[in-house]
């Protein structure tokens, strides 16, 4: 089995369909075809058959299938570990949820970085669906977001952190001094978490009732506090990030049934017996005290003196 044809063969599982995997190959139809009658021979299996209603996968078919995205993942993985080692380089590859990319993530970040002189770190806001297949493909080391109830085949996950998501609104805002029991009457300004159907955020607005035509989506958290502070409507925020504007005023806390959600962050990584010793390190380092401190008030580090190497992709 050569990459090529891996590739090939993931390619038409991924899209349940031959010519949809040579399109985005960039290849023709007979090349796929080729492929796959080589892989044919070679194991012995048919892998897949053509019917009406699209490719119907046999049991071997199917198994190779994961195990070729498992295989692609570590030829990559290993390409960038060799380049980043003739750099003098270790990697640490994140995919962290939107909520704590954008309040936990850059303390954390920063704090670990300055733990190795060669550590490169590259993060990635991406919805929490999609960890289990980029860890799988070996594209990201650990994966951090909103703990799940859902037992993960060859995933371990570790609790680490607790946050309460609260509402909140401008004193300008009629609920900055009146009690309303129908919250769903209101305007909702949400950040990108508000996408994702796991996560607080989501469930609250599906436990109060409100209808997608009362959210707002922002492209960041920061964006919808910001119009919730002008008084244009309701904002969600963890709580630890507010304390300062609470306390002076510039935002009130809704207090209504149904206006806080608590939640728990874990960290997600593969299952190995030969676990990556950078991924490990962090699911240990991030309970520790000084790795909580540093997610709810910042790491502390003396920024004239440090500027960590982090790389921020936002995937949707």
């Amino acid at each position: 089995m050569t990459p090529t044809q891996l590739r090939t063969f993931a390619a038409i599982a991924r899209h349940g369909s031959s010519r949809a995997a040579a399109a985005e190959l960039g290849v023709t139809e007979a090349a796929v075809s080729g492929h796959v009658a080589a892989l044919r021979r070679e194991l012995g299996d048919e892998l897949f058959r053509r019917s009406a209603a699209g490719l119907g996968f046999t049991p071997g078919g199917l198994r190779l299938a994961s195990r070729a995205v498992e295989l692609l993942g570590l030829q990559d993985q290993t390409r960038r570990e060799v380049r980043a080692a003739a750099d003098g380089q270790r990697i640490l590859r994140l995919a962290v949820s939107s909520l704590f990319g954008e309040y936990a993530a850059p303390g954390l970040i920063e704090l670990f970085s300055t733990r190795a002189d060669d550590l490169e770190v590259e993060m990635s806001v991406c919805a929490p669906a999609d960890f289990d297949r980029l860890l799988v493909a070996r594209a990201i080391d650990v994966a951090i977001g909103p703990a799940s109830r859902q037992q993960r085949d060859g995933i371990a996950s570790r609790e680490f952190l607790r946050y309460q998501i609260v509402a909140v609104v401008g004193v300008e805002h009629p609920l900055a001094t009146a009690v309303s029991r129908d919250l769903a009457a209101h305007t909702w300004l949400l950040g990108p978490s508000a996408v994702d159907p796991s996560s607080s955020a989501s469930r609250m607005l599906a436990r109060l009732g409100v209808a997608e035509q009362r959210q707002r989506i922002f492209q960041n958290h920061a964006a919808a506090l910001a119009e919730a502070r002008a008084g244009h409507g309701i904002a969600l925020c963890p709580l630890h990030m507010l304390a300062a504007e609470l306390g002076d005023g510039r935002l009130v806390q809704v207090r209504a049934p149904g206006s806080t959600i608590d939640g728990v962050y874990a960290t997600y990584v593969l299952r190995q017996q030969t676990p990556n010793p950078m991924a490990s390190e962090l699911v240990r380092f991030i309970s520790t005290p000084r790795a909580t401190q540093a997610m709810l008030t910042g790491s502390g580090a003396n920024v004239r003196r440090f500027r960590p190497r982090v790389h921020v992709t936002l995937w949707s």
